[in-house]
């Protein structure tokens, strides 16, 4: 007696359809899961077991195999439960209907209820691109599910409804689609710029480092709301659209991080304590590889608060990522790549002490003890920082009274006018690229430079002893100051602008 089902198996963000086929023969009374199954798969014969019984069915006294194909790929997690207890029904003439046709998603319990997995989003869009329609999964994960267009799926509590949906026995109602609007207008970030008093010069680099997805750097003494300005970077950039929404989600959903809306429609925050490992930053796994912070970060904001306080090993991994936009995690179970397109804030204290140049507080600090504490951040990771903002305290007079600030709306405002310059001036480029990840021949192309402002830029260069990179990066804030000011030239007051936000290394740097 033989049956197949229909399953599929993740590999990093990709589908791969799994057959899950079940052989019921004479012989001695075992159990058996072949296809390079992992821990908790050959632990489904438990229960799958249990399951069976629980929900008015018998398991064979027979010998059962059951074989994962295709046999090379790793199967990992309690996925295949469900497709596992359907093939052995219907081997066993338990289940007279055939489930051809259908994907069966979901983890048993032992009285046969069926519990969430991860990954259902980025399943489904790889089954869908496959031709593939129909699909069981646990109700758990109906929000999910419910934003593809143009697929049948049903979103069950049990393995009995499973099998009633498949007979024909019973009729369940199909997932309706969700409006992805109405989800997005129902959230907020919980924050606004205008919270923060004073920090005029930050608040101006930090709109800068939006409209043209650069990253930045807050230095200054503890307690001058580094951190506050960091939390509003979200709220002043541009909404996700639906696609770049189902991107994130995707990530998510693979770390099993999804909220009960099934999707993600504010751009991510992440904000990893310094004592993150590299591997949790970068991703992996024993098993399954999963995404780290990097990859959670995409499309939105990885905050590093107190940069210094991080290993140097763990900061040197962001290097690759903040130029390639995606990373490539390899392990003993394989090699996935995730996309990494974020964009990098840090802050940091100015010495161990905090208040080196503090114009309020005195310095207790040593030079060597300065020294020793920036050290451990590299030049090359800093030279990757487009902005380095100094932030100083504020006086009393600024924090008493009511908020005189630009609200986030305002300044988002003037961000999503800028991107939309960005758009139609990279129509012709690779979709979604914004000034900071402009290679030499667009910054040859669309940053051109007249003779005074090669003369500034040069004046920086040199007193500042930039190398390169920096020098390209100049380039590009300055075309995003001037997309700011609606200008199509470069003026020398955007260069200008754009060299005062790095730290040359006759700086403290």
């Amino acid at each position: 007696m033989f049956s197949a089902v229909s399953s599929y198996a993740l590999h990093g963000l990709d589908g791969v359809a799994v057959e899950i086929e079940t052989d019921i023969s004479k012989g001695l009374v075992t159990f058996d899961v072949v296809g390079l199954p992992d821990a908790a798969v050959k632990e489904s014969k438990e229960r799958v077991r249990s399951a069976l019984k629980n929900s008015g069915f018998y398991f064979p006294s027979h010998r059962v195999t059951v074989n994962l194909a295709p046999a090379d790929i790793k199967k990992t997690g309690s996925d295949y439960d469900l497709a596992i207890a359907v093939s052995i029904l219907r081997a066993s003439g338990q289940l007279g209907a055939s489930p051809e046709g259908f994907v069966l998603l979901g983890e048993l319990a032992l009285d046969g209820s069926l519990r969430p997995v991860t990954g259902i989003l980025p399943v489904l869009i790889s089954a869908k691109k496959e031709g593939r329609t129909r699909f069981i999964i646990p109700a758990a994960n109906a929000n999910e599910a419910s934003y593809i267009e143009g697929l049948e799926v049903y979103a069950l509590k049990s393995l009995r409804e499973a099998c009633l949906l498949i007979a024909g026995a019973e009729k369940f109602e199909k997932l309706s689609h969700k409006s992805y609007t109405s989800v997005k207008s129902a959230m907020s970030y919980g924050c606004d710029l205008s919270f923060v008093r004073g920090q005029k010069t930050a608040k101006r680099a930090l709109e800068i480092a939006v409209a043209g997805g650069h990253n930045i750097l807050f230095i200054g003494p503890p307690g001058t709301g580094k951190t506050m300005l960091a939390r509003c970077i979200p709220t002043v950039m541009p909404d996700l659209t639906f696609e770049e929404a189902l991107e994130v989600t995707e990530i998510h959903s693979v770390a099993g991080e999804l909220s009960k809306e099934g999707i993600v429609a504010l751009r991510p925050f992440r904000t990893p304590h310094h004592t993150a490992t590299a591997v949790s930053l970068c991703g992996g796994g024993n098993t399954r590889i999963h995404p780290g912070e990097i990859s959670l970060a995409h499309k939105g904001v990885l905050f590093l608060d107190e940069l210094p306080e991080y290993p140097r090993s763990v900061l040197e991994s962001l290097r690759q990522p903040l130029e390639d936009k995606v990373i490539t995690v390899a392990r003993a179970g394989g090699t996935v790549t995730f996309p990494a397109d974020f964009m990098l804030c840090a802050s940091m204290n100015p010495c161990p002490c905090g208040n080196y140049g503090s114009s309020f507080r005195r310095c207790t600090c040593t030079p060597s003890q300065i020294k020793h504490y920036r050290a451990k951040i590299s030049g090359p990771l800093l030279d990757r920082i487009d902005l380095q903002v100094e932030v100083d305290g504020i006086r009393y007079e600024d924090l008493s009274g009511a908020p005189d600030g630009e609200t986030s709306a305002e300044v988002k405002e003037r961000v999503e006018r800028a991107r939309a310059i960005q758009r139609e001036r990279f129509s012709e480029e690779p979709a979604g690229m914004i000034n900071a990840g402009m290679g030499e021949r667009q910054i040859k192309e669309y940053c051109r430079l007249s003779y005074e402002c090669e003369k500034v830029l040069r004046n920086a260069y040199e007193s500042l002893s930039l190398s390169a990179r920096a020098r390209s990066r100049i380039i590009k804030v300055a075309r995003t100051i001037a997309d700011l000011s609606l200008s199509e030239e470069i003026a020398p007051e955007h260069v200008l602008e754009a060299a005062s936000y790095r730290l040359g290394e006759t700086d403290a740097f």
